[in-house]
């Protein structure tokens, strides 16, 4: 999938602000758009479709890599390895007309890629909106918008990010990712893991009649199958909207493999009857950089560095491929100096970027919470719900050991890292739990607030995956009160926690501070949900401390 043909042009210098009513001049992206004669999906029997939209990620100051997937005949279905090799045509413009054009070329693709697309165009403008778009034959794909990184030592007065993670096909819809799509104020969107979900059809959440069902039906386990789960996902409207909006920056989590994945298994892979582990690890990774619009990167993962300007470096970490298995609460191996999340090489890479990062902020994409967290004083009628959602033991639960609560060694030696370096505005940008949270992270959580806190995290709550309400199958705030003000009261560096809602966040950086916007979902079994803004919290530069914020950033 090499492109080629590339032919670099000027492009216009980035608005100065940009309104969210400024999307009534994009092009409707959830839907084939028709650009003279031609569409996203031809008539005529046998000829190219771009059924499963476009994308581009990992944003650089001179670039971006583009995707798309291409059917050339009908039954070369996601998975399905058949379809003839073709040739796809790229175009990268600096007006959404295509009039100036900034960069072309072509893409050969075939079943061996499973008919993915992507071109990692370069020799584009520092800071720049660009619209690209693909074509094959006489039909061309959506049309897709896009914008690059600042330059790498750029006075950048903002960013802003839009932030979301665990959307399950089955446990409702995207409505997230549409109202992140309407939004022309972001810099990109950051996912932060668990894009898809490998379950069974009714499994997860458990159900005889989902509100719309897997495909395959199975739990997914070869290649076919990884396939074929991220073409059903491409196939939702709401999700080509953001991806044809924003670039994305993405990282896996455990559910693009299977649940609580580690180095040498996971918790619901069987080997013999699902097979061989590692053989089902490379499949699921395949299809990811098949499907997704990020780079491979060090070692073939998701852990890589991106740079936006003076303003910010992120750091974006994989915590799936080299960790060691998780242990049993109350066994006192989370301890273990042995025992690693990050892997020697990447935690040595982390520390290494943050201490030389010259960037105002430093921010850090981690599928899981760094922050500790001690649940033992939560009532006892919501343990077996909370335990069932975190993993953990129902007969009274201390810490989340698939998290970084599992790894207190590297946990220790990271925090205290940034302590002895005097690092400071680090704030880790967290996934995973499917619920929000505003924390300070502290070096030391027993003797908190008396010690010092090393860092910020927030955490956005799932897309569309379960949390305490939907498993007690209660309407929101009926019961997780109790839960929220014991959690808070167990953990004092804990600023604000909500266990019930559904929705995304908006990351919005400047100078001198770091702002979390939460914004949360009417009701994610709604394909039409409103969003509302729900809370903010901020941290100051040089601080370490979280804030409430008494509006979002407009």
């Amino acid at each position: 999938m090499t492109s080629h043909h590339s032919s670099p042009a000027a492009a216009p210098r980035r608005r100065t602000v940009v309104k969210a009513a400024a999307t009534a001049a994009l092009v409707p992206l959830a839907a084939p758009v028709v650009l003279g004669t031609a569409t996203a999906r031809a008539d005529g029997p046998g000829a190219p479709a771009f059924l499963h939209g476009v994308a581009s990620g990992d944003p650089l100051p001179d670039g971006v890599l583009l995707w798309t997937r291409v059917t050339p005949v009908p039954e070369a279905v996601p998975g399905s390895g058949l379809g003839p090799d073709v040739e796809v045509r790229w175009e990268v413009s600096a007006d959404r007309t295509f009039d100036r054009i900034a960069a072309s070329g072509t893409v050969a693709t075939g079943a061996a890629v499973d008919h993915t697309v992507k071109a990692d165009v370069r020799g584009l403008a520092p800071d720049s909106t660009y619209w690209f778009r693909f074509g094959a034959g006489d039909v061309l794909s959506p049309t897709g918008r896009t914008r690059t990184a600042p330059a790498h030592d750029a006075a950048v007065a903002g960013l802003r990010f839009g932030v979301v993670s665990c959307a399950n096909w089955e446990a409702g819809y995207f409505s997230a990712y549409r109202h992140l799509a309407a939004r022309a104020d972001l810099t990109a969107v950051l996912h932060l893991g668990d894009y898809i979900y490998e379950y069974a059809a009714g499994e997860y959440p458990k159900a005889t009649a989902p509100l719309r069902s897997h495909e395959p039906a199975h739990e997914i386990v070869s290649l076919a199958d990884y396939r074929a789960r991220h073409g059903r996902y491409k196939t939702d409207r709401d999700l080509q909207a953001v991806h044809a909006a924003h670039p994305v920056v993405a990282i896996w989590d455990d559910h693009e493999f299977a649940n609580d994945t580690w180095s040498g298994g996971a918790e619901n892979h069987t080997p013999g009857a699902e097979g061989d582990w590692a053989a089902r690890v490379a499949a699921g990774k395949r299809a990811y950089f098949e499907w997704m619009p990020v780079r491979p990167s060090i070692a073939g993962t998701t852990y890589r560095r991106l740079r936006f300007g003076s303003l910010a470096d992120l750091h974006l970490l994989d915590l799936r491929s080299f960790r060691s298995q998780q242990v049993k609460t109350g066994s006192g191996s989370v301890d273990d100096p042995n025992r690693t999340l990050t892997g020697r090489a990447q935690l040595d890479w982390l520390k290494s970027g943050l201490a030389t990062s010259d960037a105002t902020w430093k921010l850090v994409g981690t599928s899981v919470m760094i922050s500790p967290m001690a649940f033992g004083s939560v009532p006892a009628h919501l343990l077996g719900p909370l335990a069932g959602l975190l993993g953990l033991p129902k007969e009274g639960l201390a810490v989340n050991t698939d998290q970084w609560d599992g790894y207190t060694a590297e946990r220790k030696e990271l925090l205290g890292h940034l302590t002895q370096r005097d690092i400071r505005n680090t704030v880790f940008l967290t996934g995973d739990i499917h619920m929000s949270f505003a924390n300070e992270v502290p070096v030391t959580a027993a003797t908190y607030p008396l010690s010092r806190s090393a860092a910020t995290e927030f955490v956005v709550t799932s897309v569309t995956s379960d949390n305490i309400d939907d498993i007690l199958k209660v309407a929101p705030r009926t019961l997780s009160l109790a839960a929220e003000t014991a959690v808070r009261a167990a953990n004092r560096h804990v600023k604000w926690v909500d266990m019930d809602s559904h929705g995304y966040g908006i990351l919005d950086v400047t100078a001198e501070r770091s702002q979390m916007d939460y914004y949360v979902l009417s009701d994610k079994r709604r394909p039409d949900a409103s969003a509302a803004w729900s809370r903010s919290y901020r941290t100051a530069a040089g601080t370490q401390k979280v804030e409430r914020a008494d509006r979002p950033v407009r």
